[in-house]
């Protein structure tokens, strides 16, 4: 029962909230009189994501194979560049402004620039996704392998330990919860690189992901098939953080007692 109970409080206020904005959104469409073009009613977006249910899964499983590419290539390569930069004072004073002007330029300036470069399609789209996504890997890896504790480090060089190792087993070990804490970060921001990709570099009419898809039901007017894809964008960016906040739990449980 205490669990029902624990249960019911976790989920209980969130539920209560979108029904109660459910039941306002309706009866404000009614009461205002507005177009449906403009602002369906909730029935509405309902009815479309049921009609066009199998195109918003297919392009919800697109959209995520870019996002989850993009994800891994950023972990992978700001991974690498947060090794660098914790082993050269200077590389790290050169290169990491860089870093930040990087992320400060608005993606939808970078998503032309990419697509000039690798074309339209997939490949691209990885890429705006792996670019958006890159500053929090590189930021919280590279605040890990210098947050070492100065004491362990004091005793790694009293027992003569190579750079090496010290790399391997102490700062590694150290900026595994910064790099998942980055991870989370950037899984979702992951999503939000591979749909405004997909806005400019589109896979077609025919194989559109949810990006694509916003941008083509906007132009036709179809606002209840709009609020459906975003809907559905909305769902696909909170399973990525949630199986992200699963794995980090399970990683983070060799770590820190209190996470198990």
């Amino acid at each position: 029962m205490k669990t029902v109970a624990r249960y019911a409080a976790a989920v209980g206020p969130p539920i209560t909230f979108l029904v109660l904005t459910l039941i306002l959104w309706d009866a404000a469409v009614v009461l205002t009189g507005v177009e449906r073009y403009l602002m369906p009613r909730p029935a509405d977006v309902w009815q479309a994501a049921r009609e066009h249910a199998l195109t918003l899964l297919r392009a919800a499983v697109l959209t995520g194979s870019a996002a989850l590419c993009g994800l891994c290539a950023s972990i992978l390569l700001g991974t690498i560049v947060a090794f660098a930069f914790s082993q050269s004072r200077w590389l790290r004073r050169s290169m990491y402004p860089y870093a930040i002007f990087l992320q400060t330029v608005p993606i939808v300036g970078i998503a032309p620039l990419v697509i000039s470069w690798f074309g339209t399609g997939f490949a691209s789209i990885v890429v705006i996704a792996a670019v958006i996504s890159l500053f929090p890997v590189v930021t919280n890896v590279t605040t890990g392998l210098l947050a070492v504790d100065r004491t362990l480090a004091e005793l790694f060089a009293v027992y003569n330990a190579t750079r090496r190792q010290t790399l391997l087993k102490l700062r590694l070990p150290a900026a595994v919860p910064y790099l998942v804490a980055g991870a989370k970060t950037s899984c979702g921001l992951s999503v939000i690189g591979a749909i405004v990709g997909e806005m400019f570099a589109g896979y077609g009419a025919a194989m559109p992901g949810l990006g694509a898809l916003i941008a083509q039901t906007h132009g036709r007017l179809e606002t209840a098939y709009l609020f459906a894809a975003i809907l559905a964008s909305t769902l696909l960016g909170v399973l990525f953080f949630s199986v992200a906040s699963l794995a980090a739990g399970t990683i983070l449980a060799r770590w820190h007692v209190e996470t198990r």
